[in-house]
């Protein structure tokens, strides 16, 4: 028998548990996309796994964590990012260049007040 996980349960979470538990389910969901994806050959089939898409239906909530993960460990988050704010702040010279995307994105945060 499968068990739930404590948001699954329902059950009422003070702020810091709740977030350990936000934070416990991103870095699974990471693992997961990472091990699976490592052979992907583009972007597009690395944003539809199951997992990224997950992050995704994370909301904004995921938004300092993505950002935390592009930060230590860049990686193709721009799309859930995009998803996810609704924004693309990286310029046309910055497409297809990992680290140019990745300053980009960094910037839009420390700009929209995420630590960075």
């Amino acid at each position: 028998m499968k068990s739930k996980s404590l948001l699954q349960q329902g059950t009422v979470l003070e702020d810091g548990d709740r977030h350990a538990v936000l934070k416990e389910r991103f870095r699974s969901l990471v693992q997961i996309w990472q091990s699976e994806t490592k052979f992907c050959s583009t972007a597009y089939e690395m944003a539809m796994h199951p997992a990224y898409q997950q992050i995704i239906g994370m909301g904004p909530v995921a938004i300092p964590l993505i950002l935390h993960e592009l930060k230590t460990e860049p990686d193709h988050w721009f799309w859930a990012l995009r998803a996810i704010t609704g924004e693309d702040p990286m310029p046309e010279s910055a497409q297809g260049c990992l680290d140019k995307m990745t300053d980009a994105w960094l910037q839009w945060g420390r700009q929209h007040g995420y630590e960075c």
